[in-house]
């Protein structure tokens, strides 16, 4: 436990110290980031500070190859790819079918590299090929899905502190003895990693995240997802659970955009999250508002999950799909007054 302690604060200060000397340095490296038709922000604001994220974030990961080294170090190599892509994007944006490809490409391999799909598919009686391609399908969507909800100061930094650390906090529940597995430290390390960056992500926020973050927060989470289920750890209802709020916003939206036959693909600030924010005037009362979603309602139900299964989810979703309608998610952009 002191070791895994420790391996939190050495995260969470790498992470802030690497944040920090990317936006002191943000201009040279070409990473400021000029508000445009479809940001959420009015002022030239550094971006790429996802990179100490991801530093933060390998120095968590490490320490959890002693339990388990190829899954770990398989995650760790396709994680960085990802992240290497993602930061090339911040710098000069790359076409939308190469960045999907090679998230395609990287995520069947970490899979195939590091999760017992064999085991998944017999506990589920379902044939091997079309697992592989359903899981890989899915945290495809994820990464994306993710990408698209970091449009907001502090969102998508305190998302992935609250499914990491909350995913941590449950299987810690349901098993004391993983107090001392490198495995759960491997979550709280990433959380910490997280919230080092955050402290100069929260609004008005100082630096933004970048694809080089978010791309590689959707990736991990999406892959510590899959190992603590195989692990016997987690369920997949506690993680979809835990997810929700994020996936609730994207999917409405994307489904009402579809509905309206309207370019799916085309960048946009539709988000229910984005709609409340120009209402509200206000980033940070949105931010918090999820971060209490997420506490209050969600938290709760993942861990009745753990016994409930789809019924938790289905309580946990059922009220948020009507939030997001309420909130605009979809709905075409009006000006504020």
């Amino acid at each position: 436990m002191a070791s895994g302690l420790l391996i939190c604060v050495i995260a969470g200060l790498a992470a802030f110290a690497a944040t920090w000397l990317v936006r002191r340095n943000a201009e040279r490296l070409g990473l400021v980031q000029a508000p445009n038709e479809r940001s959420s922000h009015t002022i030239p604001t550094p971006s790429g500070g996802g990179v100490g994220i991801v530093l933060g974030g390998a120095i968590a990961t490490l320490p959890a190859a002693l339990h388990a080294p190829t899954p770990v170090l398989v995650t760790l190599a396709a994680s960085l790819a990802i992240a290497a892509v993602g930061f090339w994007d911040d710098r000069k944006p790359l076409r939308a079918s190469f960045r999907l490809g090679a998230q395609f490409v990287l995520l069947g391999l970490a899979v195939a590299g590091a999760v017992p799909v064999a085991g998944l598919a017999a506990a589920a009686d379902l044939p091997l090929p079309l697992v592989f391609a359903g899981l890989v399908l899915a945290g495809v969507y994820w990464i994306n899905l993710y990408n698209f909800m970091d449009g907001i100061d502090g969102i998508a930094a305190s998302q992935a502190i609250f499914m990491l650390a909350g995913g941590g906090a449950l299987a810690l529940v349901a098993n004391a003895g993983l107090i001392d597995h490198s495995g759960l430290w491997w979550l709280f390390g990433l959380a910490a990693a997280t919230l080092g960056f955050l402290w100069l992500n929260w609004p008005p926020a100082r630096i933004f995240m970048g694809d080089a973050g978010s791309t590689w927060l959707g990736f991990i989470i999406a892959m510590l997802a899959l190992l603590t289920v195989s692990w016997g750890w987690l369920s997949a209802w506690q993680w979809l659970i835990l997810g929700a709020a994020f996936i609730t916003d994207a999917s409405v939206t994307l489904a009402r955009r579809l509905l309206q036959r309207e370019k799916v693909f085309q960048a946009h600030r539709r988000h229910a999250y984005q709609a409340l924010s120009r209402r509200w005037s206000s980033h940070r009362r949105v931010t918090v508002l999820f971060i209490a979603i997420n506490a209050v309602w969600l938290l709760p139900l993942a861990y009745w999950a753990g016994t409930a299964g789809w019924v938790a989810a289905a309580i946990a979703y059922a009220p948020l799909v009507v939030l997001a309608l309420v909130a605009g998610a979809g709905a075409p952009e009006t000006k504020p007054a």
